[in-house]
Parts: structure tokens; sequence; C-alpha cells
């Protein structure tokens, strides 16, 4: 499980680099509806980060939502599941 968390978290990151990058340049961009699948599918901290670091998708209101929510949720989960099985 930490694996898949660190490997969707560090795609989530990167695409929201690149899409940041490819905004700038006026190239095809990465639909929104990936962007916010990658971070519903568990990469919402990679997601949350890249928003953050890159400066990408802050203004918009679903964005600016839907992803903390998901990362709250995910952190819950993970700490849920923790005390679970320790």
């Amino acid at each position: 499980m930490i694996i898949y968390l660190l490997i969707i978290n560090s795609l989530a990151f990167v695409m929201y680099g690149v899409d940041k990058r490819k905004a700038r340049k006026g190239a095809f961009r990465i639909a929104e509806k990936h962007l916010l699948l990658v971070a519903f599918l568990g990469g919402a901290t990679g997601a949350f980060i890249g928003m953050r670091i890159f400066r990408h998708k802050t203004k918009k209101k679903r964005f600016a939502i839907v992803v903390p929510l998901c990362m709250l949720i995910q952190w819950l989960l993970y700490l849920y599941l923790e005390n679970i099985y320790i």
C-alpha cells in the first residue's frame, strides 16, 4: 500500500507540474478530469503539493475544494487503517 501511495502521489505531483508547463507554452493540456482522478485515486497529497509549488489550479474552485477534501479523507482513512492493523 505504501508503494502504491508513493507512486500515485509522485504521479499526481508530476502531472500538475507538466500541465503547468504546458499551460505556459500554450501546448495541449492534461484534462482536468485526469488531474482530479489521480487525486481521487490516492494522489491528493501529491496533487495538493503540486498545486502549491507550481501555483497551478489554485484559483479554480473545483480544485481548491476537491483536492484538499480528498487529501483530508485519504489521510483520515490512512490513519484509521494504520490503527486497525497495528
